[in-house]
């Protein structure tokens, strides 16, 4: 079972992100359990979007003690309890301009392949919103769902800008595949 946290602030699309994430890897022909949690629900405040992807029905219902992904929309975040669910094999992408290499020497013992998605949703048209590059840069990570059926999931789901939305994300998924040829 593939189990990922998606953590960011209201406001910044974290669950939207999970709700598309989930959507893609059901169209993957996968057992998909998805949910959100949110303290105030108001612009700023943490939230979270947890999935679990299995081939077989997903039956557990706890919180997810350690995740095999995270997707982080705010490095700020990358603390404490949510550090507390990754292990040696986790593989964290988190939203930032800093590098690789400063996350290996804050964040020693963890897999941190940082993405600027706010550079990539600006050059993208997509102002702030950065989901589309930050579903790119995971799939790549994770080698999950396809980037064609995570695009197909943008095309029916995008509320609005679909090119650019569809362009951020692959421009993420390529963001990351560089660094993995690279590593």
């Amino acid at each position: 079972m593939l189990e990922i946290i998606i953590q960011g602030r209201g406001g910044q699309g974290a669950q939207t992100a999970g709700n598309l994430l989930a959507m893609a890897f059901f169209a993957q022909g996968r057992q998909v359990q998805c949910f959100a949690s949110y303290g105030g629900a108001r612009r700023g405040t943490p939230v979270s979007s947890t999935l679990r992807v299995d081939d077989k029905p997903v039956r557990v219902r706890c919180d997810i003690e350690r995740a095999d992904a995270i997707l982080c929309f705010d490095a700020s975040l990358l603390e404490g309890r949510l550090l507390a669910t990754a292990h040696a094999g986790t593989v964290i992408v988190v939203n930032s301009a800093r590098s690789a290499e400063e996350f290996a020497q804050s964040l020693p013992g963890y897999r941190v392949i940082p993405v600027d998605g706010l550079a990539i949703a600006r050059r993208n048209g997509l102002g702030r919103i950065v989901n589309s590059a930050l579903l790119g840069a995971l799939a790549r990570a994770i080698a999950a769902p396809s980037l064609d059926v995570l695009e197909r999931t943008l095309v029916d789901e995008a509320p609005k800008l679909l090119g650019e939305n569809i362009a951020a994300c692959e421009e993420g998924y390529r963001w990351v595949d560089a660094q993995v040829v690279q590593a």
